[in-house]
């Protein structure tokens, strides 16, 4: 969990350019300037890229915090 955990913070640097450090599992939008509609998508396709997975329309939309991107990402590195 940890190691996904960096690899979100890293995506979420290079999305919005946050120190990693600042990004928690109970980080929300509300958390991080630009975390809006279309950042959220940037975020995604940075998620895709630094983790290997693809993720969908419902997937997408249960991501409304760190600890929720965090679980999807992890269910789909387990299936």
């Amino acid at each position: 969990m940890q190691d996904i955990l960096s690899k979100v913070q890293a995506a979420f640097h290079d999305a919005f350019g946050v120190d990693p450090k600042s990004v928690s599992f109970e980080t929300g939008p509300d958390d991080v300037p630009g975390w809006d509609s279309a950042g959220h998508l940037f975020l995604v396709s940075n998620l895709e890229q630094a983790l290997g997975v693809n993720l969908d329309v419902d997937d997408v939309m249960e991501m409304e915090t760190v600890r929720d991107i965090v679980r999807v990402i992890q269910a789909k590195l387990a299936a």
